[in-house]
């Protein structure tokens, strides 16, 4: 073990700093409107689901203890508290900023109205549209002392009520409504006048026709209060060993729904009668964090939000290019036989890789199919051709990870399709997740059996590869394609682990490798040489790397860190930090892809990767490392990771303090927006 160097960020802490840096666009005049509103939605979602699994495991571990300070460093209740703090002040920047954007689409002609601004016109058709769409899904509980309460939905959002009446007394009552923005647009276009577009939220629609639903009570006034609790989504998996995996997912799935509550998010202008009501039939007033907000929540309907016809506060369609290889190809496969092909998302379609797979599941002479998934589209075209494989006559063998954390129902949905149409299907490996990304084609040329390969940083989703930014090698080098063969066998096989000269895969060798890898740079600096290594990751969160990492800066390797979301190490002033240079990149692509380049004496080693550097990729998943062979390919991943370097337009600083502030240009620099540059980058290219 590397000793510990420096003090590292809680990983909880530093992801909280990634979620502002998505608030930081939302603020951004520079951003067209709707697209900040968008941004918005993606931090209220980013924060749903780190209170699903980052504060809810923090609660657990609290049950642990002294043994948990011991585990984590700091105690999970100390760091419970240093979260909530910091949510909460962020809570009142989004808020702030809600605001402004309200009133911007105000001065772009676009009013979003609440229930107290209609006219009648407007009054009338939210009265029908209410009647029509609203009403029938309405499911209104009346809750009192006497009363079980109603069972409350994960991150579903509800009205609590307070309804009076003079003419039973002055007696209050109180009713509990899930507004069902699941199954009915949270936003609804009013008609339009002249150049003026008129919008309402789904909440204010129900605000304004409460009578309707509680005209047997003849009361006289109503107030409504948007309420939504946060439970505990992790999975609790039956440890039966005689129990179907897939049948053993989908009860733990069902088990999720009725977790422990962990927040509950409330307009703070909640009567406290009705708030302490609420509280106490919870049975949580002290065990679950209090979000007091604004009067809206469930923003991450915001992603949604209707372009009202107004294109121009939208971000310019940018069409993904064809690679240059493949543009007008009429078999991917024969290209792939004389180069190695690189494809890069969303800069470039991914359509080539669904050609690919369409041409395998007709081409006679392909044999075989394997493909891990781990997250597909809803509508998938990658399990459409693995069908169309099947059903001429190829053998399709597919890894499902039925533990890709919120699609485990959908993962187990296209697991069943499969098998039904034929495939064979391997529901991961004990103990591990299968994470790895890859493809692997056989196929009969000149009486003997040739692989492809395709090995990539993302999943195989044509959904996903529209906004994220990935990579993914397609090759039939044999120093690549045999290893990946030892892969499927392990899956299959899993006493089968396998060896390995090429690729670097976890758990077997991963750690040791990447700390060998930067023990030479270490050692390399140190005998004068030039050394430097350069990572582009999701997440950066392991000690022992992390450490060791902080090492190699302190002998005089150059660490340049590219890192979108948590990272546990930082730029700054002291010893061990002054050759570190991190940056963060938030823009219009969530980025997505994993590099990873050591100096080598000049002699570049760069991989891609599906694993960030955290102990679960690390220790608990099944990841690989790819090497990059072809020069030409090298060069042109140095390239992009070089543009990404001098982004001065979208990057933020990592320091100490986690101020994200903004790369300033240097005297006389041009302005670099990454993501911009790559599609230029692609456009001269093609």
């Amino acid at each position: 073990m590397v000793k510990k160097t420096h003090k590292l960020i809680p990983r909880e802490i530093s992801w909280l700093s990634f979620n502002e840096r998505v608030l930081q666009e939302a603020a951004d005049k520079t951003v067209p409107l709707i697209e900040r509103l968008k941004f918005l939605g993606i931090f209220s979602n980013n924060l749903d689901e780190f209170f699903r699994v980052r504060v809810a495991t923090l609660k657990r571990m609290e049950e642990f203890g002294r043994s948990a300070k011991e585990i984590m460093g700091i105690s999970p209740g100390s760091l419970l508290k240093q979260v909530h703090r910091k949510v909460l002040v962020h809570q009142t920047h989004f808020e702030a900023i809600h605001a402004n954007l309200i009133n911007e689409l105000g001065r772009e002609k676009i009013l979003l109205l609440d229930e107290t601004h209609l006219n009648q016109e407007q009054g009338e058709f939210v009265k029908k549209y209410f009647r029509e769409e609203v009403l029938p899904k309405l499911v209104p509980v009346m809750i009192s002392n006497t009363h079980e309460f109603p069972y409350l939905k994960d991150r579903a959002i509800y009205f609590a009520i307070k309804l009076f009446s003079r003419v039973k007394g002055g007696k209050h009552f109180y009713s509990m409504i899930e507004i069902p923005s699941s199954i009915t647009p949270r936003f609804v276009l009013l008609p339009k006048v002249k150049e003026q577009r008129f919008i309402i939220m789904l909440d204010d629609v129900m605000r304004y026709c409460l009578h309707d639903v509680f005209s047997i009570f003849e009361f006289d006034h109503a107030e409504a209060f948007v309420v939504k609790l946060t439970r505990d989504s992790e999975l609790d998996i039956d440890t039966d060993f005689f129990k179907p995996l897939a049948e053993k997912i989908a009860k733990s799935v069902k088990q999720r729904k009725k977790g422990k509550p962990v927040s509950l998010a409330y307009d703070r202008a909640i009567p406290k009668d009705l708030l302490h009501f609420i509280l106490d039939k919870l049975k949580a007033d002290k065990s679950i964090q209090h979000l007091p907000g604004g009067r809206y929540n469930n923003l991450n309907d915001f992603l949604n939000f209707p372009d009202a016809g107004r294109l121009d506060l939208l971000y310019p369609s940018q069409k993904p290019l064809q690679h240059e290889e493949l543009a007008g190809a009429m078999s991917v496969l024969k290209v792939v036989r004389k180069k190695d092909i690189l494809l890069s998302f969303p800069y470039q379609s991914f359509s080539h890789v669904l050609d690919m797979l369409r041409e395998s599941s007709i081409d006679p002479d392909v044999v075989s199919i394997k493909i891990t998934l781990y997250r597909v589209a809803a509508d998938s075209n990658v399990v459409r051709a693995l069908t169309n494989a099947i059903k001429n006559g190829k053998a399709v063998t597919v890894v499902v990870e039925l533990q890709a954390r919120f699609d485990e129902e959908a993962n187990i949905y296209w697991a069943r399709q499969l098998q039904e149409e034929g495939a064979t299907v391997i529901f991961g490996v004990p103990g591990l997740k299968v994470h790895s990304k890859l493809v692997l084609i056989t196929r009969k040329e000149d009486h003997k059996q040739v692989d492809y390969a395709l090995i990539g940083t993302g999943n195989f989703s044509e959904q996903t590869a529209g906004v994220y930014t990935d990579h993914s090698l397609i090759t039939c080098d044999k120093r690549i394609t045999n290893e990946v063969s030892k892969l499927f066998n392990f899956y299959a096989n899993n006493f089968k682990t396998g060896h390995y000269k090429q690729l670097i895969v976890s758990p077997f060798s991963m750690r040791k490798k990447f700390i060998k890898l930067i023990q030479k740079e270490i050692d390399n600096a140190r005998s004068g040489h030039p050394a430097f290594i350069t990572l582009k990751l999701n997440n950066l969160t392991d000690s022992e790397i992390v450490n060791k990492l902080y090492q190699a800066a302190a002998a005089g390797v150059e660490v340049n860190l590219i890192v979108r979301s948590s990272c546990a190490i930082t730029q700054g002033k002291s010893k061990l930090q002054q050759n570190i240079r991190a940056i963060s990149i938030v823009d219009k692509y969530l980025e997505h892809a994993r590099v990873l380049i050591f100096c080598n004496k000049g002699d570049v080693k760069l991989y891609l990767s599906s694993a960030d550097w955290m102990p679960r990729n690390f220790d608990q998943r099944s990841e690989i490392a790819l090497p990059i062979l072809d020069k030409r390919i090298k060069n042109e991943l140095l390239d992009l990771i070089d543009i990404q370097l001098k982004d001065n337009v979208k990057a933020r600083i990592l320091d100490n303090e986690m101020l994200n502030t903004f790369v300033q240009k240097t005297k006389g620099q041009a302005s670099q927006r990454a993501q911009v540059s790559i599609y230029k980058h692609f456009q001269k290219a093609q």
